[in-house]
């Protein structure tokens, strides 16, 4: 029964998720005006606003004008709450648990912003970061959080100068900085630097597809794959953990 509650819970959050994905870019009220269809501008009764179930009943279309809802809606909802689901199965029903799940549906929002829009609120960034270093279980624990957070954000900054120098161009932005002092906070060293490369060889793909693209609304979003990468190395850290183990010694 737990179990229900935090999936229904992290379908709720993930209601609001669509509103920060939409209005934020736009630089909009993530709270006024209340929600609304976006072609006939009609406000939406609480029952259109049910996560998952209404985007069903409604089989997908405005309630008023008929108009088709985007998938996205009901993607998201359903992915904010697995997260939250198997973050509680996996860490229990604790603070530490919500922080995190919450601190990844963050990153979810800013994988189809920057997927979409191809760019990346400070805002919800700084949330993210912020909600990482604060998912703790103790005093200790949260002085941990910080101290990776700022020692990515700092490898990265230094990272950031070299590739800068030597390809003549920016290489990353302030953006990718702060993803990966929120992939350190969460993680620590040892499996955000895992998480990475598994964001890296996710992208590979797709990278290699997108190869020569000169057009800045063709380039790669990369906050998705480490966004990926940072949940694959969560939910498999022990694994993960015992081969860096055996690697290294």
């Amino acid at each position: 029964m737990e179990f229900v509650f935090v999936f229904i819970l992290g379908a709720a959050i993930g209601s609001f998720l669509n509103v920060l994905i939409l209005r934020t870019p736009l630089d909009q009220n993530i709270s006024f005006p209340a929600s609304h269809c976006m072609s006939c501008n009609t406000p939406l009764k609480f029952y259109h606003n049910i996560p998952i179930l209404s985007w069903l009943f409604l089989k997908g279309k405005c309630a008023f004008c008929g108009e088709k809802i985007s998938m996205q809606y009901p993607l998201i909802e359903i992915l904010s709450a697995l997260v939250f689901l198997f973050s509680a199965m996996k860490l229990g029903m604790t603070f530490q648990a919500f922080g995190i799940a919450l601190t990844f549906v963050l990153l979810l929002s800013l994988s189809v912003i920057d997927y979409r829009y191809k760019m990346v609120p400070d805002s919800i960034n700084l949330a993210a970061l912020t909600v990482a270093i604060l998912s703790v279980t103790s005093l200790t624990h949260l002085a941990y959080n910080f101290q990776n957070a700022l020692l990515f954000a700092g490898g990265f900054t230094l990272l950031r100068f070299y590739l800068s120098y030597a390809l003549k161009k920016e290489a990353m932005g302030e953006a990718d900085i702060m993803i990966a002092a929120t992939m350190g906070a969460i993680l620590g060293i040892p499996l955000a630097l895992a998480a990475i490369f598994i964001g890296a060889l996710l992208a590979l793909p797709a990278l290699l597809l997108t190869q020569g693209e000169s057009d800045d609304s063709k380039q790669l979003p990369f906050i998705p794959f480490l966004a990926m990468g940072a949940w694959i190395a969560l939910m498999f850290d022990g694994h993960i953990s015992t081969y860096l183990a055996g690697l290294y010694g």
